[in-house]
């Protein structure tokens, strides 16, 4: 399999450029000082690249956010369902996307907003000792299954990050809380993948792009939305009879 292949199976938006760059960087290794990385040809490639970069990330979360306003807004009604019924909030993901499951379960627990209420806010992603178990013992695509199982109940809502949505882990995962009679949500890129097509999953939100650090950034951008839209429907909510009770805010 050649570097062409590789590459677009990982990153389709970069199918064709490796041999364009090594061309270029042949090229300059015998020119002189014209491709040196501190020359100012170089430095402009850089900023240029910087702001590409930087456009192509507003652009996509700008494009989605427009397009799927409304499913986050109903996504943020399931969240706030099962923190209604005195559910718990799980999340899964892998690699990158596990960082996101982390990052999106402290936002509930510790909210750095004053007057928002901690939330019960799990991430199944971090007991690596359960994980390393059950990958040894029957497999990776369990990990999610097994925590899920002595976890999650019917007044909880699942939440599954994946860049592609063809994870089979969280796939597993979103089955077997959906058995349980748990809410389900999946966060996906490019086209979804079969998590957007799965009847496991309630609502799935995918950004359209082919860019994996596209589509990360705009997953950050979502839960960071979904967290404040939650606390706004949970508002009316709070009261000593809720467990509902105020933070004190991010400050230690």
């Amino acid at each position: 399999m050649n570097t062409d292949t590789l590459i677009k199976g990982l990153y389709p938006h970069m199918a064709g450029s490796t041999h364009s760059t090594h061309s270029s960087q042949s090229t300059h290794s015998t020119h002189g000082t014209h491709g040196r990385a501190d020359s100012p040809a170089m430095d402009a490639a850089l900023l240029e690249s910087v702001r590409q970069k930087a456009a192509d990330s507003v652009t996509v979360k700008q494009q989605f956010f427009a397009e799927a306003a409304p499913r986050i807004i109903e996504a943020a009604r399931l969240i706030a369902r099962s923190y209604r019924a005195g559910g718990r909030l799980f999340t899964l993901g892998n690699g990158g996307s596990s960082c996101d499951a982390a990052h999106l379960a402290v936002e509930f627990q510790h909210p750095v907003t004053t007057g928002r209420p901690a939330l019960p806010a799990l991430n199944l992603s971090q007991d690596m000792a359960m994980i390393t178990a059950v990958a040894n013992d029957v497999g990776f695509a369990h990990v999610y299954t097994r925590q899920v199982l002595a976890h999650v109940g019917e007044r909880d809502c699942v939440v599954a990050i994946s860049t592609s949505g063809n994870s089979e882990n969280l796939l597993a995962g979103l089955a077997a809380a959906k058995r349980r009679g748990a809410a389900t949500l999946g966060l996906a890129g490019g086209d979804g993948g079969r998590m957007a097509a799965s009847a496991d999953c309630d609502l799935c939100l995918v950004v359209p792009s082919d860019s994996i650090h596209r589509v990360q950034e705009t997953h950050v951008a979502i839960y960071h939305i979904l967290w404040d839209l939650t606390h706004t429907l949970l508002a009316d909510d709070r009261g000593p009879h809720t467990g509902l009770t105020a933070s004190n805010g991010g400050a230690p």
